[in-house]
């Protein structure tokens, strides 16, 4: 290992920071792993963190003892504290230092003191954000979650006692593997007996599946079936008796039930889970919950299948997707609009591996582009053409590969594709709600659209006026669902009128959800050739524009 520091899953003790007295002293770390060793007082690493643009910490490593709720204030305070206008690496308050690096959606910061050396800190930012790609194959929250204990045990060997260890990636990957011949050599050794048994309860099986054919051709009892206090079958494990009741489903025999004393009984009966079942089934029934038996549900699934359009992928097939992410106040004005696209390509034939791809981009509204790192950045930017750098070399065959990915970010309203208004005004006994939507972005075909307006409890159903598209009040969890199967430009705007009782402030957040064919940002891909001979190649493509976060507050 790197360093000597025992480790033992226990949460972090209240003890005085002897670091700053700026720091809560005692609770809980985010992830709770201490060094049993003391900390010096010239220590300058507080914390390495991966956090959201938000400041939603995901995964964080403290190397001094801080509260929880001290480090998730640290990060949530971090955003506010950047200045969007210009370009830095680095921010200060009175008491720390945050050094940082954006990956995509999520920050990588490190909280130092301010007497830190910030040419070392940012050296360490760096293999810091070098660790994580090693552990994760998406910088996506969800994956960053899933392998939170493997980074933390790389950042333990990158730090250790608020210093930077003198190691490199793949010492840190060496370290972290830790391979042992012991363990290897204790789970074959598992694995063979599991092996024998199951071998050993199959034989069981068969003998017993005999001894009952035997018995059935001579006329006498089946062993085994004589009840629990039965002897018939001597020595054999209770997994074999369970395996060959499991086999002998096929011609069932019912034992003669043994006699039972008169009185009441407090054993479990049989009927009665499903009648507690079918009481919940006509309980959820009352409430409004559709409710689909499982034969139904698999007739339905059955019939998805059948009739599911097949998606047509030739050899070269690219999968252009985006996804929205939007913030409205309900007073109008955009908070916040962010948006993703990218270009997936699957190439099947390894004879269609040296292609080049022809990309069409009439966007106006100024994304930022990026290629992969194997693409030639330079015939793109001249000509528009995805190519690898290398063009002896072939795309990867039957696997996803982005090629292209691009990014939105804007606070312009005429950028909104779909507008929201919700204006609640109280009457005599409740609320009355106007919603009206509009199209802004006439080029689009949206599917699916359903617009969600909480509700109050208790207050019973809404009085529906007037509506255009239908709707579904859900009972259980108080919302009104707005749905509309298509809205295009034909059928840019709409409105909903209902009365319930209530405050305005009962409906909001509003949130939008909607699927599309067709993506916001007008990229596509026109002319797919080969790099020898550019000749002409077919292809496939499926778009698709998605909600990941649509709201209006």
């Amino acid at each position: 290992m790197a360093h000597q520091c025992n480790l033992v899953p226990v949460l972090l003790s209240s003890t005085d920071n002897p670091l700053d007295e700026n720091l809560d002293n005692g609770g809980n770390s985010c992830l709770g792993f201490k060094p049993l060793s003391s900390f010096s007082q010239t220590q300058v690493l507080l914390a390495a963190a991966v956090c959201t643009k938000a400041g939603k910490a995901i995964v964080s490593r403290q190397f001094v003892e801080m509260t929880r709720t001290r480090i998730e204030g640290l990060l949530a305070a971090f955003p506010k504290l950047m200045n969007t206008g210009k370009q830095h690496t680095f921010v200060e308050t009175e008491s720390v230092r945050y050094v940082y690096q954006p990956m995509e959606k999520l920050y990588m910061v490190l909280i130092t003191t301010k007497n830190s050396n910030i040419l070392e800190d940012l050296e360490t930012l760096r293999l810091f954000s070098r660790v994580i790609p090693e552990y994760c194959r998406a910088l996506e929250e969800n994956e960053i979650s899933e392998h939170c204990f493997d980074l933390i045990f790389a950042f333990d060997e990158i730090v250790a006692l608020g210093y930077r260890e003198n190691v490199n990636l793949a010492q840190i990957r060496t370290f972290t593997e830790m391979d042992s011949h012991e363990e290897k050599v204790f789970r074959a050794v598992r694995e063979t007996q599991e092996r024998e048994a199951k071998a050993e309860m199959r034989r069981k099986a068969k003998e017993l599946q005999q001894a009952r054919r035997d018995a059935e051709r001579q006329g006498k009892k089946a062993p085994g079936f004589g009840g629990f206090g039965s002897s018939a079958v001597s020595g054999g494990s209770t997994a074999a008796m369970i395996t060959e009741t499991i086999i002998e489903t096929d011609k069932p025999k019912v034992a003669p039930a043994p006699a039972r004393p008169s009185g009441p009984s407090k054993a479990l009966k049989l009927g009665a889970k499903g009648k507690e079942v079918d009481n919940f089934v006509d309980k959820l029934k009352s409430e409004g919950e559709t409710i689909m038996s499982s034969s139904m549900g698999k007739r339905t699934s059955e019939a998805t299948k059948v009739h599911a359009p097949p998606v047509n992928m030739e050899s070269v097939h690219m999968k252009i997707e985006e996804k929205i992410t939007l913030t409205c106040g309900r007073d109008g004005g955009l908070q916040n609009m962010e948006l993703h696209g990218m270009i997936m390509l699957r190439i099947s034939d390894d004879k269609y591996g040296r292609i080049r791809l022809h990309v069409e981009n009439e966007d106006k509204k100024g994304v930022q582009l990026q290629t992969h790192p194997n693409v030639d950045k330079k015939l793109f930017t001249a000509e528009s053409l995805i190519g690898l750098k290398n063009p002896e070399k072939s795309f990867p065959v039957n696997s996803d590969v982005g090629v292209l990915k691009w990014r939105l970010q804007t606070t312009e309203e005429s950028f909104i594709p779909l507008t929201i208004n919700c204006w609640p005004s109280e009457s005599g006994n409740g609320c009355d709600v106007n919603i009206e939507y509009e199209l802004q972005e006439d080029n689009l075909e949206l599917n699916d659209v359903i617009i969600t307006i909480p509700l109050p409890s208790g207050v019973g159903a809404p009085v529906i006026g007037e509506i255009d598209g239908e709707y579904r009040h859900d009972s259980r969890r108080n919302t009104l669902e707005w749905c509309l199967p298509v809205i295009d430009a034909k059928n840019k705007s709409g409105s909903l009128e209902f009365s319930i009782a209530g405050q305005p402030n009962d409906f909001f957040p509003v949130q939008v959800s909607f699927v599309s064919k067709k993506n916001y940002c007008n990229i596509q891909v026109t002319k797919v050739t080969q790099v020898d001979g550019n000749s002409p190649v077919r292809f496939s493509t499926e778009t698709t524009f998605l909600v990941d976060k649509y709201e209006i507050l």
